[in-house]
């Protein structure tokens, strides 16, 4: 017979599935639901270890309990954390059915009111999205933060086609180690030890499934929303970062939406993929009362919330304007606006482009803007552009105080001397010193040019029109700056660079620059202010290294943190490096990355190294784990695959 729980204001619980296996959730439960109340629950749902690798976000659910009076479910998705069964996959469909089942769970406790919303940052925002695909019962509203409509060009995988390098080095592979620790013992109980085992025993890393699917196919479509909005009825909410790589979700998703009918609301910041009240950059804000609102509005029903900060509009954004670049930076220049989207007052403003000379492509052109998703350093913004500006063809126009808002498009009749090939587009802000500061960028693998499904070879020395959109974006132009195009071969290490050395020559082409034409009936929108932005750990490194006789450049990372637990402590450290061959386009990328738990009886530890080598025909990839208690080793295990390169 199973005992019902005994309710308190945090408490743990095992979700129970049908096939038997528990899922483990922390419930954050208002006084007033246990005083008879019933009150309605949010969930969020993570494979990051509630209760050790990210416990530092307990602080959000305890004001979303005391100051809102909501209820919060906090769930490790099956095989993580002290979750039953297997991590898979990122997003398999074994975890929205058990999604699915954990609301329903939640929705018949006493305590709440059979009314559930979910939200959550990048993973969560993610399965947040698909749980509304999915139309779970009782699910009435989300909330996602950070999150793609589009797994395959829009995440931390692939981007137009061309396999996301820097990304390797970081997620791609730090899922291995993570996914292979032990449940928590005290939640777990005394067989803790075998479960870890099993684990690790039967653990393969995801990143072999995704490099073995390197064009959009149903394994890509599978989780993603685009181009199927219709799945979405209920209330979404989605909060974007300028700085952040899912930023285009925002106003392609509040379109779709809009021309559905479905409520939604879209509040866009200048932030990175941090929390948007301690982001770098700024300017910050205290997101938990926006997203109360949005929740009494939907799940409270209460139609004298508005659930809106502007009433009538749909979407908040913080135009950026001319802001000289730093790594570290703390605020961007600009304002908040209000609007409604589509927009009437924005409309598409059409920049020839001359035709340039044959380009031999530099490979390493991208160092300056090195990934497309700021977060925490050592991942952070990009710098001066003019240096990778040198070594691309550019043009440039004056701006007049240019005001942009929506997705840049280019297009472009291009040669190439290879039967794969990239280009890369940027959208800078010039100053009249010259400094460069990078507002958008989009990059497209040319065999994808009809379409992510099925790439087709370039016909070699025969002109190809092709477009490419590029990320959704929002700036104002000082007077006396320019705006300036500059196009590429590569956008190293954002992107892998094609197989070959590859000759460009561009025949002319056109720049569409979404322009605002007038400004917003829509007043100023105001926020609770955030908190001072996080601090930037003097032992973070980020390197970028010239082999200049060996003609190799590098890029590398390292660092680490350590932190106390509910049971016990915390650390981690990731170092990694990423090169490329100016001469032959060959790359390498290599990482190791350590997670340590100490518990009441047990020290555990597993660490992984990954090795990375793409040369013209293939990634030849080799991943190998350890794991250890109280400092002898419990478990080995390697892999190793040869992965041909699919016209990329």
């Amino acid at each position: 017979m199973t005992q019902e729980p005994t309710w308190a204001r945090q408490v743990e619980v095992r979700i129970p599935m049908s096939d038997g296996v528990g899922l483990a959730a922390t419930l954050y439960l208002p006084q007033s639901a246990l005083d008879g109340t019933p009150q309605p629950c949010l969930v969020e749902a993570l494979p990051y270890r509630k209760d050790d690798v990210t416990c530092t976000y307990q602080p959000e659910y305890e004001r979303l309990r005391d100051e809102h009076d909501y209820a919060v479910a906090r769930i490790d998705v099956r095989g993580t954390g002290s979750s039953g069964g297997r991590a898979t996959d990122e997003y398999p469909a074994q975890e929205q059915r058990d999604l699915t089942e954990a609301i329903r769970w939640l929705a018949e406790q006493p305590w709440c009111t059979g009314n559930v919303g979910m939200y959550g940052t990048s993973y969560s925002g993610f399965n947040s999205i698909q749980l509304a695909m999915e139309r779970a019962p009782h699910l009435k509203a989300i909330v996602a933060i950070y999150a793609t409509d589009d797994r395959y060009t829009d995440d931390v995988h692939y981007l137009g086609g061309a396999l996301k390098w820097l990304d390797l080095i970081d997620y791609c592979h730090y899922m291995t180690p993570l996914n292979a620790l032990p449940p928590v013992p005290a939640l777990w109980g005394s067989d803790w030890a075998d479960e870890w085992q099993r684990r690790i025993d039967e653990h393969e890393p995801w990143l072999f499934t995704w490099l073995e699917h390197q064009r959009r196919d149903a394994y890509w479509q599978h989780g993603s929303l685009r181009p199927d909005y219709d799945r979405i009825e209920i209330p979404t909410m989605i909060v974007a970062g300028w700085a952040d790589g899912y930023r285009n979700n925002s106003l392609r998703t509040a379109a779709e939406l809009a021309e559905s009918g479905t409520p939604h609301r879209v509040l866009i910041g200048p932030w990175a993929h941090a929390a948007t009240s301690s982001s770098r950059p700024g300017p910050r804000i205290d997101l938990v009362p926006e997203m109360a609102r949005w929740w009494d509005r939907w799940l409270r029903e209460d139609e004298s919330v508005a659930a809106w900060a502007v009433p009538g509009a749909t979407i908040e954004y913080f135009a950026r304007s001319s802001t000289r670049p730093e790594p570290d930076l703390d605020e961007m220049a600009g304002q908040w606006r209000a609007e409604v989207w589509p927009s009437p007052r924005v409309a598409m403003q059409a920049l020839p482009l001359a035709a340039k000379t044959p380009y031999p492509v530099r490979p390493d052109v991208g160092v300056d803007a090195w990934i497309s998703c700021a977060g925490h350093a050592p991942y952070g913004n990009p710098l001066d552009q003019r240096a990778d500006d040198a070594y691309s063809m550019t043009w440039e126009w004056a701006t007049d105080g240019l005001d942009v808002l929506g997705h840049p498009k280019l297009m472009l009749t291009v040669v190439s001397s290879q039967p794969v090939a990239y280009v890369s587009a940027k959208l800078q802000d010039v100053y009249p010193d010259g400094t460069s500061s990078l507002l958008s960028r989009g990059l497209l693998n040319l065999t994808h040019r009809d379409g992510f499904g099925e790439p087709t070879p370039l016909p070699v020395g025969s002109p190809v029109d092709v477009e490419i959109e590029l990320d959704v974006t929002a700036w104002t132009f000082l007077a006396g700056h320019v705006v300036r195009l500059s196009v590429a071969g590569a956008d190293w290490p954002n992107t892998g660079v094609p197989p070959l050395p590859t000759v460009l020559e561009i025949r002319g082409g056109t720049l569409l620059l979404p322009v605002t034409t007038e400004a917003s009936p829509f007043p100023t929108p105001e926020y609770q202010p955030g908190e001072p932005a996080e601090e930037v750990d003097a032992g973070v490194d980020w390197l970028v290294e010239r082999d200049v006789l060996r003609r190799r450049t590098a890029c590398a990372v390292d660092h680490g943190s350590t932190w106390d637990t509910p049971y016990g402590t915390a650390s981690d450290h990731y170092a990694g490096r990423v090169e490329v061959d100016q001469a032959t386009f060959e790359q390498t990328a290599t990482a190791d990355v350590t997670y340590s738990l100490t518990f009441a009886d047990a020290a555990v530890l597993t660490a992984s190294h990954l090795d990375v080598t793409a040369d013209a025909d293939s990634y030849d990839v080799t991943v190998t784990l350890r794991a250890e208690r109280d400092g002898s080793v419990v478990a080995e295990r390697s892999w190793h695959r040869l992965i041909p390169r699919d016209l990329a």
